[in-house]
């Protein structure tokens, strides 16, 4: 069930399954948000331009926050999504900064860990993102938040399917070497990946704990993405989701 809409916007942001602010109190975080600039420095340095240079540390931090939704008892995968996809986005080019956020959004709600149901303005964020990635082309990643109300306990919105059928009016930002070898790597890990793991990490807001069963769904969710991104060549724009799924893929590996 979702949430009626607040005019607080304080109160919307409490209530949100989406918010999750950045704590730099923890070093983790401090981590994220150091990498992802020095990243985009080294891009900038290495030649790129300040366009590029911004994608390739946009892309770095999305990787890190992605694996931490999909795992979210080790930050230590985390830590190695964030240069993986740095380098991924620097080789073969950044790719459109919509597909990241929209998965990532997609993946938290999934997973559950912000400890809150989905409101209608979340959905709405959703249903925007989603819209905005099969605007610029990117069909297969605007599909992941679309089907997050499906998967979600206790919430149904046809929003976001509706903003997944929007019509392209771009070609997206579509494959480059280094971003489609990140995700077939993930999809070979894959098999490891989705097999039920325990879960003990609590959500942002306790009493509850983050489910076990929904971050497999996400996870699910999540490698389903990276083959449609692969199969229709549109891996560019998915490598934080791709490098996410490899770094944790590596650890069950391991």
């Amino acid at each position: 069930m979702t949430h009626a809409l607040s005019s607080n916007p304080s109160a919307l942001i409490q209530e949100s399954a989406l918010a999750r602010p950045l704590d730099l109190r923890y070093p983790s975080n401090r981590y994220a948000a150091g990498g992802a600039l020095a990243a985009a420095v080294t891009a900038r340095l290495l030649g790129g331009s300040w366009a590029d240079a911004l994608g390739v540390g946009g892309a770095a931090f999305l990787a890190w926050a992605t694996a931490r939704e999909l795992d979210p008892d080790h930050p230590e995968t985390a830590t190695v999504a964030l240069p993986v996809a740095a380098a991924a986005a620097w080789m073969g080019g950044p790719g459109n900064p919509v597909p990241g956020l929209a998965a990532l959004s997609a993946v938290r709600v999934m997973a559950g860990t912000v400890g809150r149901d989905p409101t209608t303005v979340d959905l709405a964020a959703l249903a925007g993102q989603a819209g905005l990635a099969a605007a610029t082309g990117e069909k297969a990643a605007a599909l992941l938040p679309a089907v997050t109300p499906y998967t979600t306990p206790g919430t149904t919105s046809l929003w976001p399917m509706v903003g997944a059928l929007v019509p392209a009016v771009s070609g997206g930002a579509r494959a480059s070497l280094p971003a489609t070898l990140t995700g077939l790597a993930a999809l070979v890990l894959a098999p490891r990946l989705i097999e039920p793991e325990l879960i003990v990490a609590e959500c942002d807001h306790p009493p509850r704990t983050v489910q076990p069963i929904r971050v497999q769904r996400a996870r699910q969710a999540a490698v389903l993405t990276i083959l449609g991104g692969v199969v229709t060549g549109q891996t560019r724009s998915l490598v934080p989701l791709a490098a996410a799924a490899l770094a944790i893929g590596l650890r069950r590996q391991g």
